[in-house]
């Protein structure tokens, strides 16, 4: 870049706290950033006016004469000087041009560049592997058509059947460089969007050698020296225009667009080649496309610099006419290293739309870096046997390879042009706010998504959700430009603080600026500004949460940083919070996130505040207006279009483009008069009913809630439909729990009183305990006062029962007259048989038991003695003769 010279007054409050802080450096103090400086031979200056004296410096003067000035982009009065005959990276400052510049008295703010490696983010893969080059079709380019888990895609097409197709959009890719005579570019290509800022002209061709790589890339990565592809730029662009219905290749999501390149990463980088990028013909580019930043290895704490942050100002406020030139970023691929992108000053700034990525089946990539920044996802590459994305590459060739972030951010941007056709007023702020309020999580599978307090689900992972154009466009249709943004500081006023413990509490409040022009009702972006000295940086993990209670992680834990620089001033942005109301106190957390090591040491939180952006008044109001069918003249010639994308119309030297008539109005059905955006959620007033968990208005209460007037409430956590909030009011549960109809009670089991049937427990019969059916005859036990009989439960003192009783007397007279019976019987046979003989006794001794004397030969006399005395018995056997007895 040739050398440079002008005027300009005096300097902005933010130029000199950047100049501040280069003092800081110069006085020796301890950079912040980890990675080596490398100082170039350029040096930027702001001068306070045009007519400049050179005999000074000589070396100003030598450069002015040979090869006169020129402005660093379109950063008006901001200069280049190369000093010659210098070598062009040194390890320490030029203390002889800093003297000079230092005592110049037009010079209001200088800095010496340094050499930075900004690294592009795909991710770098061997030529040879599992991986080859295949001819691509666009049947092949899943994420246009269902491709994604579930069905899903980013509803492209849909877009362009409704006649937008990134007409008059231009799209510039800073990058290395893209091929413009490309086959799939060359019809889009618009050299107005172009410029080599690496060599100074106005030919972005990548650089061809045996490798095709990118020199400066390899510097950042020299494990991979000879695996890096210098083609990145070239792939972005594709994503973005190629052209519809050409052989060769793949259709670009806006392949009606213009497409630029800044080749500005195929050499050294530093701020003031940044600031030339990013700032290029900024009146005639609306969508500057970036794939690259600060390395992705969990150590580095980078940005923009002063040059490069006052480029994205300036197209923020001059650029597309003053609605602001959209900066669309990729996120990072810092994922394997457990990087964060709220450490990287780009994918972190409040100017840039911040993109991540999804794989095919809806789960986060390897490469993938979590923060509280990112607004919104689209679909890229994942593991090693998932879809890619199908583009154009090197050599007038195609690759369906294309993977990281950086495959993401292009496809964003495509789909920007796409709703900047629809409507060409959209600022940068109403981008923002269309991209985070159509974002759909549904695609996504592993989220860890949280609702904040405005009932919209966000993910660090995924930020709102897969971009959707069909959606975008729609709400283009009908957005009003949202008011004037606002800025209200909230600075914590608890001074210096050690930090002690497992977890160290901070906190501030705020009125959100009440009463003054700053007033912030309705928040966007939130920045956390932290000053702070650690130990060992990477362990700080940092929460916040807001008054309306949505709690956002400003900075996971990265364990691979072990720098002991703390947090200059760092700010930390988060998107959560969008829409809230700041008013009250705000929480800040910092905890040690190193699970061998669970307490805060060596630490101190010096100051932080909160800058709170947003509006004093609603900012989303749709147009209510009937639109008729519009029409728009295009070039007779329009071979690259969609067929039956929308209807043509050819007279004359013009084609008129029918698109479809826009209806009174985007609000969801479900509103009654006005909307804050699309969907049910955004409806001012319900038609129907309010669900006072989520207030989405819906027709009915779905299950799980009850009405109540015009709001479903909810139901007891076991009821999937109740009557009201209690757990006795169930009226029907989940599957595989049971409903107790005695109870309105949900239970996995039936309890007494009822059986089990499909539909749930019903009541037994009333004369039941516990029964198998519902009749009376079902009973199997019952209660106290009742007794079981065949199945039925009856009354202990039923006919019944006295019959029972009957019966048992009549058993037991039955026997005791039967007992008397044989009594009788028995006595009369006794006295029968005494009377006939049958039965003999006698109480004599001298005689034997019915022996009357007449049968003399019949007895037998026995005579023993005992002692001195004789006694004699005698036996009478009639029937047996005296020699059978023995004596």
């Amino acid at each position: 870049m040739p050398p440079c010279v002008s005027g300009k007054a005096d300097l902005t409050q933010e130029e000199r706290g950047f100049d501040a802080r280069q003092n800081e450096e110069r006085r020796g103090t301890r950079p912040m950033f980890l990675a080596p400086r490398h100082f170039t031979y350029c040096y930027v200056t702001k001068w306070n006016n045009c007519e400049v004296t050179h005999a000074q410096d000589p070396s100003i003067r030598e450069r002015r004469e040979g090869e006169g000035a020129a402005e660093i982009g379109s950063l008006e009065d901001h200069y280049l000087f190369e000093i010659p005959n210098r070598q062009k990276r040194s390890s320490e400052r030029s203390h002889e041009h800093h003297a000079a510049l230092s005592t110049h008295p037009e010079v209001h703010w200088f800095e010496q560049q340094v050499a930075k490696v900004r690294t592009k983010r795909d991710l770098v893969k061997p030529l040879s592997g599992p991986f080859k080059l295949n001819d691509p079709y666009y049947d092949r380019q899943w994420y246009l058509h269902g491709g994604g888990h579930g069905g899903f895609d980013m509803n492209v097409i849909s877009a362009w059947k409704k006649g937008f197709t990134g007409r008059d959009i231009v799209v510039t890719i800073l990058d290395d460089g893209i091929e413009r005579d490309h086959p799939d570019l060359i019809k889009n290509y618009d050299p107005y969007a172009s410029y080599d800022v690496n060599d100074q002209d106005n030919d972005p061709m990548p650089r061809y050698d045996n490798t095709n790589e990118n020199r400066q890339l390899c510097r950042s990565l020299h494990s991979l020296l000879d695996l890096v592809v210098f083609r990145h730029g070239t792939r972005c662009a594709g994503e973005v225009s190629a052209v519809a219905n050409n052989s060769n290749c793949a259709v670009g999501i806006a392949y009606n667009s213009k497409i630029g390149g800044v080749r500005m990463l195929d050499g050294e980088v530093f701020d003031a080649v940044e600031a030339a990028s990013l700032s290029f013909n900024r009146s005639h580019i609306h969508i500057y496309s970036a794939s690259w930043g600060p390395d992705d290895d969990g150590r580095v704490v980078d940005g923009p610099g002063p040059l490069a942050k006052k480029a994205f100002e300036n197209g923020i406020r001059f650029g597309r006419d003053g609605k602001g030139s959209i900066f669309v970023w990729a996120s990072g691929n810092g994922g394997s290293a457990q990087d964060s992108c709220n450490c990287d000053g780009y994918a972190n700034s409040i100017y840039t739309l911040s993109i991540s990525s999804t794989s095919e089946h809806g789960t986060k990539p390897w490469y993938l870096e979590e923060c509280s920044s990112t607004l919104a996802t689209t679909y890229s590459s994942g593991a090693f046997n998932e879809k890619q994305i199908v583009t154009v590459d090197l050599h007038q060739r195609c690759t369906e390879t294309h993977t990281g972030t950086s495959a993401s951010a292009p496809l964003a941007a495509g789909i920007v042009a796409l709703i900047l056709e629809a409507n060409p007023d959209l600022t940068w702020r109403d981008v923002q706010y269309i991209t985070l309020m159509t974002a759909r999580p549904e695609p996504m599978v592993d989220g860890q998504w949280v609702t904040n307090a405005l009932g919209r689900q966000v993910s660090l992972r995924y930020g709102y959700g897969l971009m959707d154009a069909s959606r975008m466009v729609d709400l283009a249709l009908q957005w009003r430009t949202v008011p004037e943004k606002r800025i209200c500081v909230a600075p914590s006023q608890q001074g210096q603080d050690d930090m002690h413990g497992a977890r160290h509490v901070a906190t501030v409040s705020t009125d959100g600026c009440a009463g003054s022009s700053d007033e912030v009702r309705y928040l966007e972006h939130v920045q956390c500004r932290i000053e702070m000295s650690y130990g060992r940086r990477g362990d700080i993990v940092i929460h916040l949460t807001s008054p309306q209670g949505t709690r956002s992680t400003l900075l996971p834990r990265r364990p691979n940083d072990l720098s002991s620089d703390g947090f200059r001033g760092w700010p930390f942005l988060s998107v959560h919070f969008w829409g809230e109301n700041p008013q009250g106190q705000w929480m800040l957390e910092i905890e040690n996130g190193n699970p061998y090591s669970g307490e805060l040491d060596s630490g101190q939180l010096l100051s932080w505040e909160l800058v709170l952006h947003g509006t004093g008044e609603q900012p989303v109001r749709l147009k209510n207006e009937t639109s008729t069918t519009t029409t728009t003249t295009a070039p007779t010639k329009i071979a690259n279009t969609v067929p039956g994308a929308f209807t043509k119309d050819v007279t004359g030297d013009t084609t008129h483009v029918l698109r479809p008539t826009i209806l009174k109005t985007l609000c969801h059905e479900e509103c009654v008069a006005d909307c804050i955006g699309l969907g049910p959620e955004n409806c001012l007033q319900c038609k129907n009913f309010i669900n006072q968990t989520n207030g989405v208005c819906v027709p009915s209460c779905s299950d799980g809630t009850y009405a109540d007037n015009t709001t479903c409430k909810p139901c007891d956590l076991s009821c999937r439909t109740c009557s009201g909030p209690t757990l006795a009011q169930c009226l029907s549960c989940y599957p595989g729990i049971t409903l107790h109809a005695k109870f309105n009670t949900c239970y996995t089991e039936c309890v007494g009183g009822t059986y089990s049937e499909p539909s749930g427990c019903l009541p037994c019969h009333g004369s039941c305990k516990t029964c198998f059916g519902p009749e009376i005859n079902h009973c199997l036990s019952c209660q106290k006062e009742k007794q079981l009989f065949n199945s039925r439960c009856i009354t202990k003192h039923s006919w019944w029962s006295g019959t029972q009783k009957s019966v048992q007397g009549i058993i037991l007279a039955l026997i005791s007259v039967c007992a008397l019976l044989l009594l009788i019987i028995g006595a009369v046979l006794t006295v029968y048989l005494y009377q006939h003989r049958k039965l003999c006794w006698t109480y004599k001794y001298d005689k034997l038991p019915c022996h009357d004397g007449e049968d003399e030969e019949s007895a037998v006399s026995l005579t023993y003695s005992i002692g001195d005395e004789e006694r004699k018995v005698s036996i009478s056997y009639p029937n047996s003769s005296k020699d059978s007895l023995a004596t």
